[in-house]
């Protein structure tokens, strides 16, 4: 298993775009192509990234990173994490946050936010294996989980 964090380029946009998530997972995450597109009109803040093993699409993840944001959950971490239906269990979604987590290091962050909707199925406990913990805060009735890096 050789994991990568590739650039969306027009060599890999369409099989990023292709990656779903399981079907009780739909309510939870928005789609792909619909997280490339806000990515598209934020080039300076989104990072998004397709996460290959062994040169083959398992999960898309895209960070955000806007120093200047109002609300500061917003000022670096994690957008959006699509683990491919099928796949799920085998450590991708971990290294996908873990490569956010670098990235938000590297650019001299001390702390990263992720939001998610508290239902049952949700991604709450696979945040919270993490290291994430809730802040007491909550945005559109999201959770917003901190860790510190």
């Amino acid at each position: 298993m050789t994991l990568t964090a590739e650039k969306i380029t027009p060599a890999n946009v369409a099989a990023a775009c292709q990656l779903a998530v399981e079907p009780h997972q739909k309510d939870f995450v928005a789609p792909v192509a619909v997280s490339l597109a806000e990515a598209y009109t934020q080039p300076d803040v989104a990072w998004p990234r397709l996460i290959l093993d062994d040169g083959e699409p398992v999960a898309f993840v895209m960070g955000g990173f806007d120093p200047h944001a109002e609300l500061d959950f917003f000022r670096c971490g994690i957008w959006r994490l699509n683990v491919g239906a099928g796949v799920q269990g085998r450590g991708y979604g971990r290294f996908a946050v873990e490569t956010v987590l670098e990235e938000a290091r590297r650019r001299g962050n001390t702390t990263a936010t992720v939001l998610w909707i508290p239902a049952a199925g949700g991604p709450e406990d696979f945040y919270l294996k993490l290291g994430f913990r809730p802040t007491g805060q909550t945005f559109r009735g999201e959770v917003v989980g901190r860790i510190e890096l």
